[in-house]
């Protein structure tokens, strides 16, 4: 049987360790404290945080005793590490209410009632909030020159387009978090993404300067799609957390939509299925792409572990209607645009008229009045999912799905949005 360590170099899931055989020693044999942190940038996660989410999870049901640590302070500074331009800088109360946002969805994945390894949350402005400029710069600044602070990779990336004091410094003050949770609460491991290294790295020297222990280290690698895609809010692309952001349909869809070859790794990534089972869906998925079992296997996990087992059901249930029939009137207007956002739409004035034959020919659904007729007749249309075959049908407010659209369907497949 694998070690914890391999199962987790299996999944892909390390990336760069400080010291490889002691920390493996250390994960397979002890009972480790262990963090991640999460700045609040926004008033939720998204997936790009999902995987340090679950390996906090992981650890935990390994046996180790996970933190949470919410960037109470550090969110309001940014962090520079491979962004190009300066972060824009939050007030204090945005800062706050984020904050408890964040520690509610950390909430939903880590157990902070479990009897022998409850989870910890804890938020860095409790210590750095009250930390005077002078004491950092004498109890934290001293331990670095300059030359080491500028040879991080997030800073050197920066240095030709400009790079503010305040970002400089982030790596000091994330190095500060770690060496209170070593000092105080004996936390030995930090993990973050790839991007972090550096940050990390900062904090197992200050460790190291001020109390002579050592303290460790283990980035994740940056999730991307097979076409290198990042995920992450600042690429244009973000996955919510919050259902109010990403419905859990669109969730859903996200998944369900990965490519053949992103399928697999992010079951690995993303799933608490086994290896084992994991191997078989491949080999299975393999055989005949077609069936996309990788995908819907993807979808249904993370559906339900994000969202729960009535959302990911909803969800399939939103798609059989969409896609495979039924009244599209028990379906949510931002469902369905989500759905069909590339569909063809056409967007009714005052002056459309909205008698079906005219509407068909207007939104370009038949060519000519006399296909028109022919394709209602013939029962090829379809109004919200229900066929329409009475030639002088006129839509009505109730054929407006909240006020914002309907679905015209022509034949089995043709979808067309009308919005109002």
């Amino acid at each position: 049987m694998s070690s914890f360590f391999e199962e987790l170099q299996a999944r892909g899931l390390i990336y760069q360790t400080t010291d490889d055989d002691t920390l493996k020693k250390k994960i397979d044999e002890e009972q480790l404290k262990l963090y991640i942190g999460f700045d609040p940038t926004a008033d939720s996660l998204h997936i790009g945080s999902l995987v340090p989410i679950l390996v906090l999870k992981r650890f935990q049901l390994a046996g180790h005793i996970p933190y949470a640590l919410v960037g109470g302070a550090t969110g309001m500074i940014g962090d520079p590490s491979f962004k190009s331009d300066e972060r824009s800088l939050n007030d204090s109360a945005t800062v706050a209410s984020w904050t408890a946002s964040i520690k509610s969805q950390l909430e939903q994945f880590i157990d902070f009632d479990a009897k022998d390894n409850a989870a910890i949350i804890v938020n860095n402005y409790d210590w750095l909030g009250d930390l005077s400029l002078l004491d950092f710069l004498r109890d934290v600044g001293k331990n670095f020159t300059i030359n080491y602070m500028m040879s991080k990779e997030s800073v050197k990336r920066r240095i030709e387009t400009g790079i503010s004091y305040t970002e400089f410094a982030y790596q000091l003050l994330q190095g500060y978090d770690f060496l209170k949770l070593f000092t105080e609460h004996d936390v030995k491991l930090q993990v973050g993404g790839s991007d972090q290294w550096g940050n990390i790295t900062t904090g197992t020297e200050l460790i190291r300067k001020e109390t002579g222990n050592q303290g460790f280290g283990l980035t994740l690698p940056l999730i991307t799609t097979a076409d290198g895609k990042k995920f992450g809010k600042s690429e244009g692309n973000a996955i919510w957390l919050d259902s109010e952001k990403t419905s859990p349909y669109e969730f859903y869809q996200f998944w369900l939509n990965a490519t053949d070859d992103d399928a697999i790794p992010f079951l690995k990534y993303f799933t608490f299925l086994s290896l084992d089972e994991i191997a078989e869906i491949e080999a299975e998925f393999n055989q005949n792409r077609g069936t996309r079992l990788a995908q819907k296997t993807l979808a249904r996990e993370v559906t339900t572990l994000v969202h729960g087992n009535a959302a990911y059901e909803q969800a399939v249930h939103i798609s059989e209607i969409l896609f495979g029939g039924g009244d599209l009137k028990n379906l949510k207007a931002r469902d369905i645009k989500i759905g069909l956002k590339d569909v063809t739409s056409f967007e009714v004035q005052e002056s459309t008229p909205l008698n079906l034959v005219d509407l068909l020919v207007e939104a370009k659904i038949s060519p000519s009045k006399r296909q028109a007729r022919e394709d209602i007749t013939n029962g090829a249309i379809y109004i919200n999912g229900i066929r329409e075959q009475d030639l002088g049908y006129t839509l009505a407010d109730e054929d407006k799905i909240e006020g914002e659209l309907a679905v015209i369907r022509r034949g089995k497949k043709k979808n067309w949005l009308i919005r109002f």
